[in-house]
């Protein structure tokens, strides 16, 4: 939920710096890149962390090595939050996130339905878990593609 929660306060808090006259922040669509890539960060650092084992026990059992599943989605979302923010590659990281986070939505549904939990705290239910990764795929291409 940290991730969710990072993407909608920065956004919130980037519309406000560009409000006030921050050039940087002047439009919406750089905004988001903006809140997508702390989104991305943050996610991302769950995957060396404390966390890093609550994620590995997400992967359903059908997928092997989960452990380097873990390591290779939290590289991609680091590569994804620096790609997102270079107008050159905003685009292609955006389509590549988005096919990212529905690749990873499976392991969402075995948290979800074995209701397992990450840093203690038990992973928000399958219809909230839906929700939330599509907020995140919108958000990704419409930081992409805005």
């Amino acid at each position: 939920m940290v991730p969710f929660y990072a993407l909608i306060t920065s956004f919130v808090l980037f519309i406000g710096l560009g409000f006030i006259g921050i050039d940087c922040f002047q439009n919406w669509q750089t905004s988001l890149q903006a809140a997508v890539a702390i989104m991305l960060l943050l996610g991302a650092s769950a995957h060396w962390g404390s966390k890093k084992e609550d994620l590995i026990r997400m992967v359903p059992p059908a997928f092997p090595r989960p452990a380097a599943i873990v390591t290779v989605t939290g590289v991609l979302e680091l590569l994804g939050a620096i790609g997102i923010l270079v107008p050159a590659t905003s685009q292609t990281a955006s389509i590549g996130l988005a096919l990212l986070l529905s690749a990873m939505f499976p392991a969402n549904v075995f948290a979800a339905r074995n209701r397992l939990a990450i840093g203690g705290k038990a992973v928000p239910g399958l219809f909230a878990r839906t929700a939330i990764q599509l907020v995140f795929i919108a958000a990704v291409l419409l930081a992409g593609w805005g």
